[in-house]
């Protein structure tokens, strides 16, 4: 019952972290626009259609090389275009061909916009178009960097002042950031809080991960680590709702930073995690949480704190030699990741993996609003395929093994990505379900791969490798927004770059070694053999440990799977 009731509280806030990630697909959007008329307007013709306002113009909108013919009361004729305006020099008749000589003018008078669909987003608040378009594009990528330097700096944070205190104040601030967000009226201020907001999202995702982790029970871990993503996706889904039921920008973002504001209230009364107050040697804290635990659990003899210190000391002086082993001593760094062939082919791979994993999920939940028929409709299926995927994820891993599954995930969503610049764009249900499809398959593989790579390299280095492997994937989601505006280049541009990292990581990860029913690997020979010999590992069993270094080893094989898309 306790450890349900810190998930759930726990997880709920998730939630709010994949709702900013993604906001931006509607609060940053481009409408139909052309520039701003120099007068008052007395008749407006596009193509054969004239229209009493500008309003029924964009119905009829359909390219952006289209222009609007307007005829003011002074009797000028102009040609709006987006990112210009012509003075046509002869007046006399009103109509859309015009072969005569013509002045070209900037668009000193703003922009008029099309707000048929969105009222107002951060692109008609401050004209973030023609040559300020660059400015609208960097909103996401400098997003995500906030979001690779948070995981970094509040991961740290969380080891030296303790999980529940980054909680709480990343929880406050992805409040207040979120609101304050709301209410920046000049671009580079909302430029700033925003990355402010991601920083604050990261780490609260990073570290409410290995809360969870740690009061969860071994049986239940995996499971329970893999379904932090599922919170995440339901976030892409209050997205997709809210961006439906609301068009304008700063209200959009109050009300999805609104959905913080429960957890805020709440998370002071989320305890402190025993483990880490252990590592501190805070015994009689550690012993307070447990008392706590088993109240809520029913356990009418709970554990106690000095048992468990005594029992640790006796293994360590009965069966610990691990001090006088120099490779324990040695500080190890990024190169060791590339200390022999077999190793440095496993560190590419697994980057590679990583990489391509966060590049496809982005890709795949930002291109879904350009797919045509409902962008909102098209999110929220985005976000909800994600939800048996990890489902499959678990189930697969456990009874396939991690590779086996690894392997035609990715290369279905190779497949995918292929088949879906065969389908003629006027199906757009097949091109909806079809990116769905792509969805699932790589939220598969970038679901698992946090938990393989934890199991691929030894103790002495697991954490640089996945602490690396992170960083691959932050640079993937860094480089997905890119990505996606490809498609002014070529429409199926960020598919075929997804496809074709697809396929490679695919085909790479066949050198990949098992790892289900092995033994964590403790020295980079163990690792290196379990690579060349796929049978000498299965029989061996690790050296002696404590059983607490043991269970220390297994906490950690688990916390691996960072949340940090």
């Amino acid at each position: 019952r306790f450890q349900a009731f810190v998930y759930f509280a726990s997880v709920f806030q998730a939630i709010s972290c994949g709702i900013h990630y993604l906001a931006s697909v509607f609060m940053a959007v481009t409408p139909n626009f052309v520039c701003g008329i120099p007068g008052n307007v007395s008749s407006i013709l596009f193509y054969n259609s004239s229209e009493s306002s500008l309003e029924d113009i964009w119905t009829l909108w359909t390219s952006t090389e289209n222009y609007i013919v307007v005829q003011l009361e002074n009797g000028e004729t102009w040609e709006l275009n987006q990112c210009s305006r012509s003075k046509r020099e002869v007046s006399s008749d009103l109509a859309y061909e015009y072969k005569g000589n013509k002045s070209v003018f900037s668009c000193s008078d703003g922009f008029l916009y099309d707000d048929t669909k969105w009222r107002s987003t951060v692109v008609t608040q401050w004209d973030l178009v023609c040559d300020r378009e660059w400015l609208a594009k960097l909103i996401q990528p400098t997003f995500m960097l906030g979001v690779l330097i948070g995981a970094v700096i509040f991961g740290d944070i969380a080891d030296r002042l303790g999980r529940q205190r980054v909680m709480w104040f990343t929880s406050a601030g992805q409040f207040v950031f979120g609101i304050a967000v709301a209410f920046t009226f000049e671009y580079y201020s909302f430029v700033i809080v925003r990355f402010l907001l991601a920083m604050v999202s990261s780490g609260y995702l990073v570290v409410a991960f290995v809360y969870v982790t740690e009061f969860v029970g071994i049986k239940a871990r995996t499971w329970a680590s893999m379904h932090v993503h599922a919170f995440f996706a339901v976030g892409i889904m209050v997205v997709a709702l809210v961006g439906f039921l609301v068009r304008t920008w700063w209200v959009y973002q109050i009300f999805l930073s609104v959905a913080t504001l429960p957890f805020v209230l709440c998370c002071w009364m989320l305890p402190e995690t025993p483990f880490w107050l252990l590592s501190e040697e805070r015994y009689e804290d550690a012993q307070k949480v447990i008392n706590i635990m088993a109240r809520w659990n029913k356990v009418s003899t709970p554990c106690k704190v000095s048992e468990l210190c005594s029992v640790q000391q006796d293994d360590l002086v009965g069966g610990g030699t691990g001090d006088n082993d120099p490779s324990s001593a040695k500080k190890h760094n990024i190169l060791d990741l590339f200390c022999n062939w077999h190793i440095a082919r496993r560190t590419i791979t697994v980057w590679l993996i990583w990489f391509t994993g966060s590049l496809g999920y982005y890709v795949f939940s930002l291109s879904s609003v350009n797919l045509g028929g409902s962008e909102y409709l098209n999110l929220f299926l985005i976000g909800a395929v994600e939800l048996p995927c990890y489902i499959i994820a678990c189930i697969g891993m456990d009874k396939l093994g991690r590779r086996n599954t690894l392997i035609p995930f990715l290369i279905l969503s190779a497949l995918i990505c292929v088949l879906i610049m065969f389908i003629p764009q006027d199906f757009n249900i097949l091109i909806i379900l079809a990116n769905m499809a792509g969805k699932f398959s790589i939220g598969v593989a970038f679901g698992l791969i946090y938990l393989y790579t934890a199991e691929l390299y030894p103790t002495i280095v697991r954490s640089l490798a996945v602490g690396s492997g992170s960083m691959m994937c932050r640079v993937g989601s860094v480089v997905a927004p890119f990505c996606v505006y490809l498609r002014s280049v070529w429409i199926f541009m960020p598919l075929l770059l997804v496809g074709i990292m697809a396929l490679l990581s695919g085909i790479l990860t066949t050198m990949l070694p098992e790892t289900l029913g092995k033994p964590l690997t403790n020295t980079l020979v163990e690792a290196t053999e379990m690579g060349r010999n796929k049978k000498s590992c299965s029989g061996k069993t690790p050296p002696a440990h404590s059983g607490a270094a043991l269970e220390k080893i297994e906490m950690f094989g688990q916390e691996t799977i960072s949340t940090e898309k």
